[in-house]
């Protein structure tokens, strides 16, 4: 950690947050973890005795999620072009990460005749925690779906006819910017759906799955029954009964 330092205070002076910080670390850690266990000179020994430990940072310094209320909603997403709107919709309703939007792939949908619909399997090297993602598809993201359908062979999200390889660009800076809400982060439309769901009363076990969490389960492995119980849920926070700002965000905006 005394040769770290240097790193960790330069990193800290050009404004880095701690958690960035803490990745570089964790990387550092398993090099030396494989170091002193895996990695085997030509007597067999390994390259270190025993791993040096490293301490990760205390994160204090994390941002705070915001969830958007359905009309903070309304007022950024009325901001985007099409396209991103469309990404944006369709993001804050399956609570995929950015690069799961932007990577969505036309051969990872899988029609479900039983439920009259279809859902998207996106595979472990594509997702973030490495495990396959299943995505529902409610009411707002099947029309999403629907109206860029036959747009593009291979990717469900493009503009003119490229990928777009990320959501948060100067198109969505400035649309946050007009609608007076600098402090929201592409990452806060999954805090939103997640904040939503359970405002919705939809469990745990439900949220995880749907927000793609890491469960230890086989979170792919779906009866038709399990995959309408999902559905349900999901269609719980895309409704005209679902509307009102869930209470849990309101607490967070008086305090």
């Amino acid at each position: 950690m005394g040769s770290m330092q240097v790193f960790i205070a330069e990193r800290k002076k050009q404004g880095v947050k701690c958690r960035t910080i803490n990745y570089a670390l964790q990387t550092v850690r398993h090099i030396l973890n494989l170091a002193s266990s895996e990695w085997l000179d030509e007597y067999g020994l390994t390259w270190l005795v025993s791993a040096p430990k490293i301490k990760l940072l205390s994160e204090s310094d994390a941002r705070k999620p915001y969830p958007l209320s359905w009309e903070e909603q309304t007022s950024l997403f009325k901001e985007l072009p099409q396209h991103l709107a469309r990404m944006a919709l369709f993001k804050v309703n399956t609570g995929c990460r950015d690069q799961e939007v932007c990577s969505l792939r036309w051969e990872w949908e899988i029609p479900v005749p039983e439920l009259d619909t279809s859902v998207f399997l996106i595979p472990a090297h594509a997702v973030k925690n490495r495990e396959d993602r299943l995505v529902i598809l409610n009411r707002v993201v099947r029309s999403v779906i629907e109206e860029v359908r036959g747009q593009h062979t291979e990717y469900v999200f493009t503009y003119r006819g490229h990928r777009v390889t990320a959501m948060n660009n100067s198109a969505w800076q400035s649309a946050r910017k007009r609608a007076n809400l600098p402090q929201v982060r592409i990452h806060d439309l999954k805090h939103t759906f997640g904040r939503r769901l359970r405002a919705a009363g939809v469990g745990f076990e439900d949220r995880q799955d749907l927000l793609g969490h890491k469960s230890g389960r086989m979170t792919t492995h779906y009866s038709a029954a399990e995959l309408g119980n999902l559905l349900e849920a999901a269609n719980s926070v895309c409704g005209v009964e679902s509307r009102k700002t869930p209470a849990l965000v309101m607490i967070k905006r008086r305090a």
